[in-house]
C-alpha cells in the first residue's frame, strides 16, 4: 500500500461453551466463541482543514463589525484569486459582544465591543497550506484556530481498514477453535459500529506564531483510521 501501512491490534477473544455466564446464556444458549477483530491504518496526510479568526476591539459595535467583515472579505477575495474554489471556503455569521470595565465597588463601565468572525479552508494540496496561513494574516485575521489533517482517499482507507477488520476476527476465530480441538459452525451474529479517522488537530496559535514552521511540520503529518466488528460464531 503507498504510503500506509496496516498494523493489525491484538484481539481480544473469548471462547465460551453452554456454560456460559448466566447473564449471557439467556441470550446464548449454545456452544459458541467470540472474536473482536480490530485493524489500524496509518497514512500520510495530504489535505487539510484550516480553521482561522479575526477578533476585532472597537468603540462601537458597527465599528467592531465593519473592521471585521473587511477582513474575511479580503481574506477571502486573496483565496479565490489564489485559486481557492468558493465551495471550499466557508465563512461564519459574526460573533458581537459588549465589553466591559469592572472594578470592585464601581458600576459597570462599557468600554467598546468585540467582534469575531470565523472561516474554514479545505486546503488540497498541503503545499498550499503555508500560502493560505500568510494570507489571512496579512488581512487582518489575527487567530488561527486549528489546521484539521485529512487524507484525500479516506473512503478507500476506511473499506481497507473495514476490511482488515473483519479479517483479523476471522483468522482469530479459526485458530482459537483450532486450538481448543473444536469447529465453526457459521457466524451467528455480527456487531459492527462505524469507526471515524483519528485526524490529528494542530493546537490553537496566534498571530504572532511562526506559520511557516507550522505549516512545514504537518507536511508529514499523519492520518490514522480504524475498524473495529465483533463476531460471534457457533461451534459445532
Amino acid at each position: 500500500m503507498n504510503k500506509s501501512s496496516i498494523l493489525t491490534a491484538i484481539s481480544t477473544v473469548i471462547l465460551s461453551v453452554s456454560l456460559a455466564a448466566p447473564t449471557f446464556a439467556a441470550e446464548v444458549n449454545f456452544a459458541h466463541l467470540e472474536t473482536i477483530g480490530n485493524s489500524n491504518i496509518v497514512t500520510q496526510a495530504d489535505m487539510a482543514d484550516v480553521n482561522v479568526e479575526v477578533i476585532i476591539k472597537a468603540e462601537t459595535a458597527k465599528a467592531a463589525k465593519n473592521q471585521s467583515d473587511i477582513a474575511i472579505a479580503k481574506f477571502i477575495e486573496r483565496l479565490q484569486k489564489a485559486g481557492v474554489s468558493r465551495e471550499l471556503i466557508q465563512s461564519a455569521n459574526i460573533n458581537l459582544q459588549p465589553q466591559y470595565h469592572y472594578e470592585k465597588g464601581q458600576p459597570n463601565k462599557l468600554i467598546g465591543y468585540s467582534a469575531n468572525r470565523r472561516v474554514t479552508v479545505t486546503v488540497n494540496n498541503l503545499s498550499e497550506l503555508n500560502g493560505i496561513l500568510d494570507n489571512a494574516l496579512e488581512q487582518g485575521i489575527n487567530r488561527i484556530n486549528h489546521i484539521t489533517l485529512k487524507s484525500s482517499k479516506e473512503a478507500q482507507y476506511i473499506k481497507q481498514a473495514r476490511l482488515a477488520a473483519i479479517k483479523d476476527a476471522q483468522q482469530k476465530a479459526a485458530e482459537l477453535a483450532e486450538g481448543f480441538g473444536e469447529e465453526l459452525d457459521g457466524v451467528w451474529q455480527i456487531r459492527y459500529f462505524d469507526q471515524r479517522p483519528v485526524q490529528p488537530i494542530m493546537m490553537r496559535m496566534n498571530a504572532e506564531s511562526d506559520s511557516y514552521n507550522v505549516a512545514k511540520s504537518y507536511q508529514q503529518g499523519q492520518v490514522t483510521i480504524q475498524d473495529r466488528v465483533e463476531v460471534t460464531y457457533r461451534l459445532k
